[in-house]
């Protein structure tokens, strides 16, 4: 879909909804500012202050995600109506790239032309063409297949397990990440990592760039210049997802030219035909669906595996309980497709960590046409953040929202619109069921073998930019044989992390 022909006529509605005023001299930069640094603490000051739809500034004025040319200013809101909304009504509300602002760049030279499919995939698709793209994905995550990859799960996770050095401080955090992202490359490129075959380099070079592109994404002076000059972060930017295009081609022609039937997920959509239609993905669209499937894949479940064994190591009692079942059910193995089904406290473990800290606590939107949220207009092209994370933290919806407590969810079911760590509808992340089901493996592994002590070296701040919630100077822990001492490493928690958990002191 031409994203160009989409972008919106300004209307003249006025600006009114409620914000902070912008600075002498500053103007609106400084709540920007305050913004990248810290989405969810700023914005919890600004919910205080206005209510549950707020501006980032008063008059409108900024532009944080919206590629469109005349963005007219950013809100945010949060609440089950506010979610319904945004979900529900997709002629309203439409979704672009996770390259942002940044994909208006794409045709402005041969150089920035790769930004016309990076992180693009299901994220800047709206209509039509969304709903085409998702019935042609469809297959490669559908459970029978999804199921298929446990046995790679469990492979890579044993490998990698076994090397934890045993009573020293590791960072979790990067454990995660690193364990995660040999999960994707396996089921998604069809090469572990770890792997001696010829396919390796290939993918071992498309995880490397593609990582350094996603850091360099976080640096504020990529938006701030893009420009394509020797020393800015533009340039160094277009170097390496020119070089991501090259080495995604190369692995797509390959499995094209090969003719062999494989079981990864690329070669699946590589395949895929609408059996009405007789579409295919472009090899552009699946550049763009790769990109985008890498990047969200790995992260979002590095995070949540992080925040929930940071949660179960300062509940001492949710942790005992939650081995005792892991090692009543598995005998110390991994678990296989139908006990996943058996472990109940497991389930509830997780979804109550990715309900207190989800790893991706906003909901992106831009308004395609003048619509009204509460009281208040909003004007064609208005970005609209929605956050999961204050919804998740609705006393009216969860008794006692900052206790860390998986017993709720024992008779408890809220709507699709209170609980939303996935999205919902026709935006349902199309990966959720496996991202459930290898957080489910890997916890289930780890805990069974090991017992994971909080080492309060380093204080746990968050890291709560646009869109994702991590851990800001990682999660060092010290890593004990499974002894059942989860006492240990109890208390000392220092960092913003306590404004958003009930923890022991």
């Amino acid at each position: 879909m031409n994203l160009q022909k989409m972008i919106p006529t300004m209307t003249s509605t006025k600006w009114n909804i409620p914000g902070s005023n912008p600075l002498p001299i500053f103007g609106n930069r400084a709540s920007v500012v305050k913004l990248v640094k810290d989405s969810i603490g700023y914005t919890d000051q600004l919910f205080k202050t206005y209510g549950n739809v707020v501006s980032l500034s008063a008059g409108g004025g900024t532009n944080i995600y919206s590629p469109l040319l005349n963005c007219p200013g950013t809100v945010f809101t949060y609440g089950p109506e506010s979610m319904r909304q945004a979900i529900s009504q997709l002629d309203v509300y439409s979704k672009y790239p996770l390259s942002g602002t940044l994909y208006r760049k794409r045709n402005d030279s041969p150089r920035t032309e790769p930004l016309k499919h990076f992180l693009v995939g299901l994220f800047g698709v709206n209509g039509q063409t969304h709903r085409q793209h998702r019935k042609l994905l469809m297959p490669a995550f559908h459970k029978q297949r999804i199921d298929t990859y446990r046995d790679d799960m469990v492979a890579i996770s044993q490998l990698l397990l076994e090397k934890l050095p045993v009573d020293q401080p590791t960072d979790i955090a990067q454990v995660m990440r690193m364990l995660t992202l040999r999960i994707t490359a396996k089921t998604l490129l069809g090469s572990d990592l770890g792997e001696g075959d010829g396919k390796k380099d290939d993918v071992l070079q498309v995880t490397d760039t593609l990582q350094k592109a996603l850091a360099l994404q976080n640096n504020p002076l990529l938006r701030l210049f893009p420009v394509d000059l020797p020393g800015l972060p533009f340039q160094r930017y277009l170097n390496l997802i020119a070089k991501l295009d090259e080495k995604i081609r190369t692995i797509i022609r390959t499995k094209q030219a090969s003719g062999v039937n494989d079981s990864d997920v690329l070669s699946m959509l590589i395949e895929s035909q609408d059996a009405d239609s007789g579409l295919t993905l472009t090899e552009d669209e699946l550049l763009g669906h790769t990109s985008a499937i890498f990047s969200a894949a790995h992260g979002t479940s590095a995070n949540a595996l992080t925040w929930t064994l940071f949660l179960l190591s300062q509940h001492p009692n949710i942790n005992a309980d939650l081995v005792d079942e892991l090692q009543s059910v598995l005998q110390g193995e991994a678990p296989t497709i139908e006990q996943l089904h058996q472990l109940p406290l497991l389930e509830r473990v997780i979804k109550e960590s990715m309900r207190i800290l989800p790893s991706v606590p906003w909901n992106l939107r831009v308004t395609s046409q003048l619509t009204q949220l509460e009281n208040y207009e909003l004007p064609i092209g208005t970005e609209v953040f929605v956050s999961i994370y204050k919804t998740h933290r609705m006393p009216e919806i969860y008794l006692q929202p900052e206790k860390f407590n998986p017993q709720r969810w024992e008779n408890f079911e809220p709507t699709i619109f209170e609980y939303n760590p996935f999205s919902a509808g026709t935006r349902l992340c199309i990966g959720a069921g496996f991202a459930m089901m290898e957080i489910k493996i890997i916890l289930a592994m780890l805990l069974q073998e090991y017992r994971l002590e909080f080492s309060s070296r380093y204080p746990i701040a968050r890291s709560s930019g646009i869109p994702v919630l991590y851990p800001k100077y990682g999660m060092q822990m010290l890593v004990r044989q499974q002894d059942r001492q989860f006492t240990q490493g109890v208390g000392g928690v220092q960092g913003n992390v306590r404004q958003m958990v009930d923890l022991p002191t």
